[in-house]
């Protein structure tokens, strides 16, 4: 059996990805930092689905994290066929009032430790030349967001590698592709102190819809899936929309919501 690895796995999308990839019987190595989480799912899969899980406790977002991790997972013999890049986090206000450490923080988490997860299983997966990486960016990705700067650039950060990789890969046996979805009802509105905003009340998509079509995306290697008719619409007309309009657009919205 194939065996993927999630990161963000302890809740929202990346335990939805756990849970469908268990249900296609493969193995699983779950990252996160809260490992009573993770401890908790590993056993509901184990359970229910029959295959293994290992657990990896970890805060990627630490300079030496995903270091450790790739050793890891090595030293237990574990090959990764799947890396799902799902943990992220967003925070909303000015970007001149919110605090410098959790923004680079988050640039750590969203960009760097994805960069580098990337760059630590790619090369074992060109060798086999087989594999498949899916990076979790947003529709965010499409255009600057003002009041939100840093997550939308980390997401456009995320959009634009995962295409680039795409590309050089394609040909190599290795399938990546971007996931962009919309508003999604999990705990990351809350964090991101969004959980209250009309978007994600009326708007907000099931996660296990975007977990299904991030991962047909993915075995189709489409170099980017976004998820949602809505969404789709969305990110087509920004191509069409200058510039100065889609960040004036997208900061109003973000704006509104400080109240």
């Amino acid at each position: 059996m194939a065996t993927a690895l999630i990161t963000g796995a302890s809740a929202g999308l990346g335990t939805h990805f756990a849970l469908a990839l268990a249900r296609e019987k493969h193995d699983l190595i779950l990252v996160a930092r809260r490992e009573d989480r993770l401890q908790q799912l590993a056993q509901l899969v184990r359970e229910k689905h029959g295959v293994d899980a290992h657990v990896f406790a970890a805060d990627l977002a630490k300079k030496s994290a995903v270091g450790k991790l790739v050793e890891a997972v090595s030293r237990q013999g574990l090959a990764v066929d799947l890396l799902v890049n799902n943990a992220g986090f967003g925070a909303r206000g000015a970007f001149a009032e919110m605090d410098r450490t959790m923004q680079a923080r988050m640039i750590d988490l969203n960009c760097r430790a994805l960069m580098e997860l990337c760059h630590g299983f790619l090369p074992d997966m060109l060798a086999s030349r087989s594999g498949a990486i899916l990076n979790v960016a947003s529709t965010a990705a499409f255009q600057p967001g003002p009041w939100m700067a840093v997550y939308y650039a980390t997401k456009a950060f995320v959009l634009s590698f995962s295409e680039a990789l795409h590309e050089e890969v394609k040909d190599r046996g290795v399938h990546v592709s971007a996931l962009c979805p919309g508003p999604t009802r999990t705990e990351f509105a809350e964090i991101a102190d969004m959980g209250d905003s009309e978007l994600f009340k009326r708007f907000a998509s099931a996660p296990e819809q975007v977990v299904a079509d991030g991962l047909k995306a993915l075995k189709a290697n489409r170099a980017v899936a976004v998820s949602g008719a809505m969404n789709k619409t969305m990110a087509a007309s920004i191509r069409f929309t200058p510039r100065g309009l889609a960040r004036r657009i997208a900061g109003s919205l973000q704006k509104a919501r400080q109240g």
